[in-house]
């Protein structure tokens, strides 16, 4: 790579960078705002609110899984200049997640007392549960066009439009939220019913201004409603190829997540509130990681759909540097902050120690998961995108969460020990990243 492709390359990431990060910034700040404004409600809303989310987090993941696979091939039909090609794949992308949606929102609608009885068997939350779940439940239409259209824009290039809407949307539901809630200019307080009606209208006013965007400002890539019932059987199958197994990938993956907060669940209270300050310490701290990793997937696919595979290998070995360096540079912070944290939590001495403990685990677990969805990226951006399936199932559910569970329940381990087996699984995937990295096998140009 000459001096002009390395400048040309940096300038590029700053470019698609620094967006997405804020995205994922402002994307916690939307899940955060009910749970801290009805924190000050009462402890009751807030459980019921929390647990009402994990419906949404379930539908996020299939969403998740679709868009990755319809990344592989948008990404590299960028790179190939053929926008028709990607505009239909927008529309089968969309029928799929429509569907989705539709049946979330139909359960959320119809059936929210079943679906929060299987996170809590106490009556109170599942009442103010199932409140919420009925007026939220709609959202969930929304969001299955919102989310993929956006993803999608990101796939080729455009990054700032989903800044801006997001932003909006966060302020909106700030505000909304605020009012609602609380009963304010004279409307009568409604409690959780106000965190679901304001999070229903901040989705509504993100399709809305996606439409807008969609008809008016984006001269680049047309969202035609005709495209949602053309055939096109030989994309579909390639999309169906590519996109199966990134779902199931993000299916795995957060069932995962669910079972080793089970597993330390079951440790006591100490354990429970130290990971969950470690785990919201990890998210912040693999922010900047996440972002890369997306914007390697862009890059790279454009790369290979344009069959500039000199560079795309260039590229490939630059980005695995700048994840090291910033899950390296995660960890020093978090090494660094972790006396400040410790201190300042209102938590027993047990669960400080654990806290204090699980620090150093996240700092080291930090550098591997970048260098780890740094690499999942880019195998996906060259069409390979089982390998990330296939790590997680034995890695993640053959290795870390047995492990774990063995620990825990057999062997009857100290936590600290527990916590360090439940989060090795990015260590034991490293070897086989880099082996498939390696092989080059990864690297598929799938336009046709």
């Amino acid at each position: 790579m000459n001096k002009y492709e390395s400048k040309q390359f940096y300038s590029d990431i700053l470019v698609l960078l620094l967006p997405i990060v804020f995205q994922n910034l402002i994307n916690v700040g939307v899940t955060m705002t009910d749970v801290v404004m009805l924190g000050n409600v009462n402890e009751t809303s807030l459980a019921a609110c929390s647990l009402a989310g994990q419906i949404q987090f379930i539908m996020m993941l299939v969403f998740s899984g679709l868009t990755a696979g319809a990344s592989v091939l948008t990404a590299q039909y960028w790179g190939k200049k053929d926008t028709r090609t990607i505009e239909k794949v927008m529309a089968i992308t969309m029928r799929f997640s429509l569907c989705i949606g539709l049946f979330f929102a139909l359960l959320a609608i119809f059936t929210p007392e079943m679906l929060i009885r299987i996170y809590s068997p106490e009556n109170i939350i599942i009442r103010e549960g199932t409140q919420y779940l009925r007026i939220v439940g709609l959202s969930y239409l929304f969001m299955s066009v919102t989310n993929i259209y956006l993803y999608i824009m990101r796939s080729v290039e455009q990054v700032l439009v989903a800044t801006i809407i997001y932003s909006i949307s966060l302020l909106f539901n700030i505000g909304a939220d605020w009012i609602l809630i609380f009963g304010l200019f004279g409307l009568s307080p409604m409690g959780i019913r106000g965190a679901a009606m304001g999070t229903l209208l901040s989705r509504l006013l993100e399709l809305i201004l996606v439409f807008i965007y969609a008809r008016f400002f984006n001269h680049v890539i047309h969202f035609r409603l005709s495209d949602m019932i053309l055939s096109s059987p030989l994309l579909l199958k390639d999309f169906l190829k590519y996109s199966t197994p990134t779902v199931l990938n993000e299916i795995v993956c957060g069932v995962g997540l669910s079972a080793n907060a089970a597993i330390l669940g079951h440790l006591g209270s100490a354990a429970v509130a130290a990971n969950s300050v470690a785990q919201m310490c990890r998210q912040l701290a693999t922010i900047v990681a996440f972002g890369i990793a997306n914007v390697a997937g862009v890059m790279i696919g454009k790369k290979i759909g344009a069959s500039e595979y000199r560079l795309t290998r260039e590229y490939a070995r630059k980005f695995i540097k700048l994840s090291l360096l910033t899950g390296g540079a995660a960890a020093f912070i978090l090494v660094l902050i972790r006396p400040v944290i410790v201190h300042s939590m209102k938590l027993s001495s047990l669960a400080g120690h654990y806290l204090s403990f699980m620090f150093f685990v996240v700092a080291y677990f930090s550098i591997a998961k970048s260098f780890n969805t740094t690499m999942v990226s880019t195998f996906r951006a060259g069409g390979d995108t089982k390998t990330g399936l296939v790590m997680d199932i034995t890695m993640m559910w053959g290795g870390s969460i047995l492990l774990g569970f063995l620990a825990a329940f057999v062997f009857r381990l100290d936590v600290r020990i527990v916590y360090v087996f439940l989060l090795s699984d990015e260590i034991l995937k490293v070897p086989i990243s880099v082996w498939r990295y390696r092989s080059g096998k990864w690297l598929n140009n799938v336009t046709r």
